[in-house]
């Protein structure tokens, strides 16, 4: 039974719930990366994280999409007392394309992998939206980082899942580039509960609704900044500016205290 077809028959919406991470702990080695470690994510809302290299954000998103391996421990819950398991859609540093697949077929590839028939005007749409409708029948090989991240983006949007993890989604992306798929990402995840991983304070204040820092070791979670008005905001915003360099601050605070 799909995941939408269970929620109705328990008359709940599939796409609205809270996501509850508590007392969360993973180690490697015997050292632990983060320990009783709660995060809250609100329905429908953009949550980023940033934090030093090495801190644990990774190892975070991994943790909510069940694939940490290793001393793990704590609860996630859901709002609506469903399991969270089959409702992520999950985009890694790494693009993961399958080399023999042309960017239209990587995109479609979870509808393949489920056996349904793909959705092919939505994943021609959303190859045009990041701009590579030229490219659709090239194989990774083929493909520039920044193109074979934009396919993995697509790719990520063709799930339509109510929960997104995403990890560096823009890292590869020139400037002009990484501002319009921004754009895109805020447009296409409206209304989905989306946590990003990213370095920029920037792009943090520009998507999130909440913008947590990830310091320590263990690692843990600083209180949240919280942007006002709708996003992808103005990062010329002198309010916005403010809120980037307080960032700045506890992450430069960060790297003085050797967090790194």
């Amino acid at each position: 039974m799909r995941d939408t077809e269970h929620a109705s028959q328990l008359g709940q919406n599939p796409t609205r719930f809270d996501i509850y991470l508590r007392s969360a702990r993973v180690a490697f080695g015997g050292a632990d990366i983060f320990h009783d470690l709660d995060l809250t994510l609100r329905a429908g809302s953009f949550t980023c994280l940033l934090g030093p290299s090495g801190v644990g954000k990774s190892t975070l998103l991994r943790y909510l999409a069940g694939l940490v391996e290793g001393d793990v421990s704590g609860n996630i819950t859901c709002s609506d007392d469903n399991p969270l398991d089959g409702r992520i859609a999950y985009m890694a540093q790494q693009d993961l394309l399958l080399p023999w697949r042309s960017v239209r077929e990587n995109v479609e590839l979870g509808a393949a992998l489920r056996g349904e028939r793909p959705d092919h005007e939505k994943s021609e749409r959303l190859i045009a939206e990041v701009g590579l409708t030229d490219a659709a029948h090239l194989r990774p090989a083929e493909l520039s980082g920044g193109m074979k991240q934009r396919a993995a983006l697509a790719r990520t949007l063709m799930e339509d899942r109510p929960v997104v993890l995403m990890d560096e989604p823009f890292s590869a992306l020139d400037p002009v580039n990484r501002l319009r798929l921004q754009e895109l990402a805020a447009k296409v995840l409206r209304g989905k509960t989306v946590l990003l991983v990213t370095h920029d304070p920037l792009e943090a204040l520009r998507l999130g609704d909440h913008v947590y820092v990830l310091s320590g070791a263990p690692a843990n979670l600083r209180d949240a900044v919280t942007p006002m008005g709708p996003s992808p905001r103005n990062i010329t915003d002198p309010e916005i500016l403010a809120q980037q360099a307080e960032l700045l601050r506890q992450l430069g605070a960060d790297m003085s205290e050797g967090a790194l």
